[in-house]
């Protein structure tokens, strides 16, 4: 396809004209803000805070969070079918609800297996509600722009980043572990309420067409289709035989292995690397507002390039970024901080986007419910890397290593897919281009 062609595409383009899409959207980012807040990057206060209260080593704490990660896989697959029987308006409301309560029960832990439970079932309720659902509503309302439109949402991750752990960090410091907790439970149950209330599963239900675009450009340049092929072209077993679907999830896994392993422990690398507590929290702040502009920028490479090649240069950068810091110079540590954040702000944009690009919006709640739990068993093991790592070496050096490996061996993989192939609104530009 060439770009003179291309351009002539009505629906290829970066406008942000989303018109109530924009509801969608905002709705996403605050789904992600909780998401980083609750399992990720605010483990770098809870987990601390819970072992000084009970006790109990900070490494087996931390070491908690894989367990409760593998359980919460049958909790995905659950909640991928339960997203693709009643729609994402109420599975995503159902499940930031949970996430709240679970949040507040998980406050109130007075022992290692409170601890555990609540930690399970936040992580699992959370990223049903971001991820499962959410990527199901960006995929439906912006098949075609769900680069440009990832690379917004994820702002929500970053803004997390960036307010959640001093915010947390400050309930806590301030109320103790339980009432600090509840204040934050409690508003993600408000968010649920109104995501109920006022989300709607298609653009179609808001009078609107995909990305926005007109009747005309819709029914020209999108793939048309009945219900009944939509519900029929994929099931568990044919996904489960397609080569696709695994190197798509164990890319994508391999990025957010990395990319939880860093952020859920960038405060505790810094102070190992000899960075007062709370200059540490706010290079961690620093990062993350960073990647705010990182989630537009390969949002935008994505928009423009394609996803394969967003994510060849995003793994390169994060290679860059994650040597620079394994230096453990203080200036290496400054230009690495920028560069991770870039990457960090990268990273989620294509947990959705990537499988979006290869499957398309068709039936892709059945294939993100089949994905998602594959993607997020690899994403947990980072929490072995980190837990190993403290004990075998004393820091968390060693787990960077690790990781720049695993991006490497990632870049290979990538070049491996063809991040159009069963893409139906794809297959129809094809026929219109090459009429």
């Amino acid at each position: 396809m060439s770009v003179e062609n291309k351009n002539q595409l009505a629906s290829e383009n970066t406008s942000l004209n989303f018109s109530k899409g924009w509801g969608i959207i905002i709705y996403c980012m605050i789904m992600f803000f909780f998401l980083i807040g609750f399992s990720i990057d605010g483990l770098n206060i809870v987990a601390p805070a819970f072992a000084k209260k009970s006790g109990i080593e900070y490494a087996d704490v931390l070491g908690l969070s894989t367990y409760a990660g593998l359980i919460g896989l049958f909790a995905y697959v659950i909640v991928g079918k339960i997203n693709d029987s009643i729609g994402s308006r109420i599975t995503s409301g159902i499940c930031m609800i949970g996430a709240g309560a679970s949040y507040i029960f998980w406050g109130h832990a007075e022992n290692i297996l409170q601890y555990g439970i609540g930690l399970t079932l936040v992580t699992s309720f959370i990223n049903g509600a971001a991820y499962i659902a959410g990527g199901s509503l960006v995929t439906q309302w912006f098949p075609k722009k769900k680069g440009l439109v990832n690379g917004i949402t994820t702002m929500g991750h970053n803004m997390g980043s960036a307010f959640y752990v001093p915010l947390i960090s400050f309930l806590i410091g301030v109320y103790g572990m339980a009432k600090g907790m509840t204040c934050t439970g409690v508003i993600a149950i408000i968010v649920g309420i109104l995501g109920i209330l006022f989300v709607r599963n298609l653009p179609q239900e808001r009078g609107l067409y995909p990305d926005n675009v007109t009747k005309e450009v819709y029914e020209k340049e999108y793939f048309q289709s009945s219900d009944e092929e939509e519900c029929s072209t994929w099931t568990i077993v044919k996904l489960l035989k397609t080569k696709e679907l695994w190197l798509v999830a164990i890319v994508i896994g391999v990025n957010q292995l990395v990319t939880t392993g860093v952020m859920s422990q960038m405060v505790v690398r810094n102070i190992g690397l000899g960075f007062a507590p709370a200059k540490a929290v706010g290079l961690m702040t620093v990062c993350a507002c960073v990647g705010v502009c990182g989630s537009y920028l390969f949002g935008w490479i994505d928009q423009k390039l394609g996803v394969k090649k967003a994510v060849l240069l995003f793994l390169v950068w994060y290679c860059i970024a994650l040597f620079i810091n394994i230096t453990d110079t203080t200036i290496g540590v400054y230009i690495s901080v920028a560069m991770i954040g870039v990457a960090i702000g990268a990273s989620a944009n294509f947990m959705i986007s990537l499988p979006a690009s290869v499957f398309g919006r068709h039936g892709f709640s059945k294939v993100y419910a089949v994905y998602f739990p594959i993607m997020n068993a690899i994403l947990m093991s980072n929490y072995v890397i980190n837990a190993q790592a403290i004990r075998v070496t004393g820091s968390l050096r060693g787990a960077y290593m690790v990781f720049i490996g695993l991006l490497i061996v990632n870049i290979i993989l990538i070049s491996l897919i063809d991040t159009r192939k069963y893409n139906k609104d794809y297959m129809k530009e094809d026929e219109i281009l090459n009429k």
